[in-house]
């Protein structure tokens, strides 16, 4: 039998990263999902840093905001893998800050689309083929801001609830088929992006966490995975928080 496939969307970012180094790492055959402004070049240099560190990652282009390229990087991983998805991870997101009562219609639509939209456009894909086959993992990233709130991000925390609005929904939807929906809300992590943050800021956000630090990329590519594989079935319509205490319910 072939591996199972995994697409993760935003692959090739940093969070995205260490969920396909996980994923490979339990045997899946894993798609990075990337949209990059289009920048092919710079996702396969991605893909060569990955197999030189020892990850065998196949990349996909795909703009999760818009339907029709979603479609296409939905066949580009068949074409790849000669499978259906079965392991969706709905990674891509933005954020657009800003106060509400500064927020234009544009930061508000770009954070709903590319957070919210691209689940929709994503998932539709993928579901119908996992319910034929009677297996099937979607695993949705949202964020503590949509359990807590934060200032200057009405429209992430907007979209990343409305993530788990959807999860539970359908969830309910295809318990019986073989397929688990679940969501996964990260705290703050330590990605590439977030170590670029001036140390004083960085060591300010690490004292307001109970357990003293920032979360390691690799801790959020571990639930994907233990999410992911055959063993979870019954773990279905469930918000996984992993932000050191900061939020607790």
């Amino acid at each position: 039998m072939s591996k199972r496939v995994a697409l993760v969307t935003g692959g090739t970012g940093g969070l995205g990263e260490a969920i396909c180094r996980k994923l490979c790492d339990a045997g899946f055959h894993v798609v990075a999902g990337y949209n990059s402004g289009g920048n092919h070049d710079k996702a396969r240099a991605w893909q060569e840093e990955q197999r030189k560190a020892g990850y065998e990652v196949d990349v996909a282009y795909g703009d999760v905001t818009d339907a029709e390229s979603c479609a296409a990087c939905i066949a580009t991983v068949k074409e790849l893998t000669g499978r259906n998805v079965d392991v969706l991870v709905n990674n891509a997101g933005i954020t657009r800050d800003g106060q509400f009562k500064k927020m234009s219609w544009e930061q508000w639509d770009e954070v709903l689309t590319a957070n919210l939209d691209s689940m929709f456009h994503m998932t539709r894909l993928v579901v119908n083929p996992m319910i034929e086959q009677g297996f099937g993992r979607v695993i949705n990233i949202s964020s503590v801001n949509a359990q807590k709130g934060q200032f200057g991000q009405t429209n992430y925390s907007a979209a990343k609830a409305g993530i788990h609005g959807f999860t539970k929904a359908l969830a309910q939807e295809v318990a019986a088929k073989g397929v688990t929906v679940n969501t996964v809300s990260p705290g703050y992590v330590m990605t590439p992006m977030v170590a670029k943050i001036d140390d004083a800021i960085l060591d300010k956000i690490a004292k307001s966490i109970p357990v003293g630090r920032l979360g390691e990329p690799a801790e959020i590519g571990r639930i994907v995975t233990f999410l992911a594989e055959d063993e979870s079935a019954y773990i279905t319509g469930a918000d996984f928080s992993i932000n050191g205490g900061l939020h607790m319910f």
